[in-house]
């Protein structure tokens, strides 16, 4: 009997575990449904900027005289800061630790003294692993406002003008569908149009746009020759005054961006984890109610045989 209770307590305990996970399952899925709407909404537009951005890297390396320093590679590289983007909680299976490993990837491929500036308070763990914390910033689950970064992304490239960080780097997970979530790191400043590493890519991989280095190298070679140029960008009233107001834009709607696809990971990430741990409990639910009939039923055979034992000993 008292093995009978104990399963049963066992299992109410885990049918109630198992209502919280379906509650936080639909929590999540309303929540993805909203960041994804936002994430593809706006993914042309950040595609499309971005190529605008490193056609004025190439126009940069081509010309004597720099056009913006957000576009000129320091040649001596001393400092690097990474924006780490994670979840204010977890219950979403290894989407946090996928994106931190990511950037611990990216440092040991560079091997530079690197700052991390954290946005989401599970990225606190790399405290504990003794690196380096330059800032924290607070993350809503939910962006709806490209003002809300503003605070960020006014410290990072106040920082690089000041020539305390020589790159500026985001670690963030790109969202492909619910089931899959790629964590990336990204080069936001300088603009580097050469570099090789893969990560340098276009956020999202956007097949709308389908921009890659490869085609901004056909469409180089089929319009700019060595010597000079068959059409070049004209500023008004002059180069340095509208690419201040510019380049930082666009930086921005890189970094927001960014936001968006980690927000949308996050609850797809979120989301999937809840299922997974609803099915699990559904299943040892089951398990349990087998165990408690077939514990009950042993009961009750041994309770059937002391009583016909003790009615045969009467008998005689």
């Amino acid at each position: 009997m008292a093995k009978t209770k104990e399963i049963s307590r066992r299992i109410k305990s885990v049918t109630s575990t198992k209502k919280i996970t379906k509650a936080m399952e639909v929590v999540s899925a309303a929540k993805m449904r909203k960041a994804i709407e936002a994430v593809l909404k706006t993914r042309t537009y950040a595609n499309l900027s971005w190529e605008t951005v490193l056609h004025l890297a190439r126009l940069e390396k081509s010309r004597s005289e720099s056009l913006h320093p957000l576009l000129k590679p320091r040649k001596k590289i001393k400092k690097v800061a990474i924006i780490l983007i994670t979840s204010n909680r977890g219950m979403c299976g290894g989407y946090n630790a996928a994106v931190i490993a990511k950037a611990k990837e990216s440092i040991a491929k560079h091997p530079v003294p690197t700052d991390f500036i954290l946005v989401g308070r599970k990225g606190a763990v790399v405290h504990r692993q003794n690196y380096s914390v330059a800032a924290e910033f607070a993350k809503s689950d939910i962006l709806t406002d490209a003002r809300e970064i503003y605070p960020i992304v006014k410290m990072a490239l106040g920082d690089y003008a000041h020539k305390k960080y020589d790159k500026i780097l985001v670690a963030y997970t790109d969202f492909v569908n619910p089931a899959k979530q790629i964590p990336r790191v990204k080069q936001l400043v300088p603009v580097e149009i050469e570099s090789q590493e893969e990560y340098l890519g276009i956020v999202g991989q956007d097949s709308k746009v389908g921009f890659t280095k490869e085609m901004l190298s056909e469409k180089t070679k089929k319009h700019l020759s060595a010597e000079d140029y068959i059409y070049e960008y004209t500023f008004e009233p002059n180069p340095r005054e509208v690419l201040d107001k510019m380049i930082p834009r666009l930086v921005e709607i890189q970094l927001y961006q960014a936001f968006l696809e980690a927000n949308a990971s996050e609850h797809s990430a979120s989301m999937t984890a809840m299922h997974q741990a609803t099915e699990a409990a559904t299943d040892m639910v089951n398990e349990l109610t087998l165990f408690y009939n077939k514990a009950r039923q042993a009961g009750i055979t041994a309770e059937i045989a002391e009583i016909s034992a003790g009615a045969n000993a009467l008998a005689e």
